[in-house]
């Protein structure tokens, strides 16, 4: 079969061959799989009464919430053999936006806002992520500019121009309320409501992608651009889309770390794009485009937390969670070539 009519296929919603199972847990994503589960056991055999505990892993789940929303995005982009190195610097921006927006509309104390001035700053945040997004798509997609450049030069504009919104310091002005609610409320039976957030984007992350015609013409453009455009795909346009959906989940996770945090925290932000690339990859969706799973990306932001969470436990330094992910992470892309180089053999 020619490229162009495995595109073809693709686009008509066949996906191929694959089975929707097959589609939502991906060709690599199984051996990522075990890991996870491994170094899971492994550390609750050494600290059963504390990392093997519901609060531990109630932990885990919030440490990774506002992670998990930037790498969904990241997974719709590397599957169409992009990237984006500005989402950190957009999330900053947006919460810094969020910040300085809910802070005039109360006068400057913010921390006594209602739902209403919330509201307001939640829709600045995510337009403000957007537009960052779309500054991202029609550089890559319209003036035909390589997206590591393009995302290397917004991630500085971004971060430079949420330090301008408030002369290089946080905003540590947040609704009182939001950050009870969002930040550490919980519901349904205890669990937290920003991983409930995290947990919906998610859902309908996996459901845009496995399911639906943009997900199809995501996999047909990081497969084979051109073969894609020759089915039909408006290569341009969808990929203005992807950079959209992007910097509107970069917005959504600005808005979640400054309800959890109560304050910009730009530090603690400044490698989440590093972080998201790296869970996306070791989830299983290959550099090269055309392949990868939501799913995966789920088991990849949660490997740095198992192990930096399991190595705080144990007593183990920090700077063996950065060897440990180094190793996974050059180990997925090894995996991925070499399935790579099997496939092309045939």
């Amino acid at each position: 079969m020619t490229a162009t009519k495995e595109i073809q296929s693709t686009v008509d919603g066949g996906f191929g061959k694959r089975s929707l199972g097959q589609r939502l847990i991906g060709a690599n994503t199984f051996w990522i799989a075990l890991v996870l589960i491994a170094l899971i056991a492994v550390f609750i055999v050494l600290k059963p009464g504390e990392f093997g505990t519901l609060f531990t892993f109630q932990t885990l789940l919030i440490e990774t919430s506002v992670l998990l929303v930037l790498s969904v995005g990241m997974t719709f982009v590397i599957i169409t053999s992009g990237i984006d190195l500005s989402v950190g610097s957009v999330l900053i921006f947006a919460g810094m936006v969020c910040g300085k927006t809910m802070e005039a509309l109360s006068g400057g104390n913010a921390s006594a806002a209602g739902w209403g001035v919330i509201g307001i700053g939640l829709v600045a945040a995510v337009l403000s992520g957007t537009i960052w997004g779309l500054i991202n798509g029609f550089l890559i997609a319209v003036a035909k500019i390589p997206p590591l450049i393009v995302t290397l030069g917004t991630m500085g504009a971004a971060l430079g121009a949420a330090y301008l919104l408030n002369n290089g310091s946080d905003v540590r002005s947040v609704p009182t309320v939001l950050n009870k609610t969002l930040g550490y409320g919980t519901s349904f039976g205890g669990i937290p409501n920003l991983v409930l957030v995290a947990v919906v984007i998610t859902l309908i992350g996996a459901w845009l992608l496995h399911t639906t015609k943009f997900g199809r013409y995501t996999y047909a453009v990081g497969s084979n651009a051109e073969a894609a455009r020759r089915a039909g795909i408006g290569v341009t346009a969808h990929l203005l889309k992807v950079y959209l959906l992007t910097g509107f989940l970069a917005g959504i996770a600005g808005f979640m770390s400054l309800a959890y945090y109560a304050s910009t925290t730009i530090t603690a932000h400044t490698t989440d794009n590093l972080n998201a690339i790296a869970a996306t990859v070791m989830g299983g969706t290959s550099l090269f485009g055309g392949v990868g799973s939501v799913l995966g990306t789920v088991i990849g932001v949660f490997i740095p937390a198992v192990l930096k969470k399991g190595f705080n436990i144990t007593q183990v330094q920090d700077f063996w969670q950065m060897i440990a992910v180094g190793g996974v992470l050059i180990a997925a892309v090894w995996f991925d070539q070499r399935r790579r180089r099997q496939r092309n053999s045939r």
